[in-house]
């Protein structure tokens, strides 16, 4: 075989060469997108839930206002609330919250669900879960968020 005929063999397997990659670049991006469309869909779902549970803690605790949140760190809702205690004359102020966000889609393709919390000035409630998105299961995840809230209403009608 001539140079000339090696010459166009080994051209023709550059292309097939960058042929499969672009296939393979396209087959990528279509996981990519399925695993964003993934991700929304299981952030609706949860932050649904996250909303009714802390619609109930709030209903459960007087005082506290519920609020939906839109962060850069995620979707969710929180529950707040503000006390003034006037003891002899002097002022205090106490600040109670929860937070739970779903996290936005990331590089890692996992989805995550934290819990941030003060009680009485206190930031004393953290925790964080999360599963690739693959692997996800609502139910997991919903009773991780009950559990979550029970954890914080005990925590806050003991303080």
């Amino acid at each position: 075989m001539d140079f000339s005929e090696r010459l166009k063999r080994a051209t023709q397997r550059g292309h097939s060469l960058r042929a499969e990659k672009e296939f393979e670049a396209a087959a990528d991006a279509l996981s990519e997108e399925e695993q964003r469309r993934l991700h929304s869909q299981h952030r609706l779902l949860l932050t649904e839930h996250i909303e009714i549970r802390l619609r109930e803690l709030a209903d459960n605790l007087p005082g506290f206002k519920l609020e939906s949140l839109v962060e850069d760190r995620g979707w969710g809702s929180g529950i707040h609330r503000d006390d003034l205690i006037v003891v002899r004359g002097k002022r205090q102020n106490f600040y109670s919250r929860l937070q739970l966000l779903v996290g936005p889609f990331n590089e890692f393709h996992v989805i995550d669900v934290t819990a941030k919390g003060a009680i009485r000035n206190k930031e004393s409630f953290s925790r964080t879960h999360h599963k690739p998105i693959a692997d996800f299961d609502e139910e997991e995840f919903r009773q991780l968020i009950d559990r979550w809230v029970l954890d914080y209403a005990e925590d806050y009608a003991a303080a």
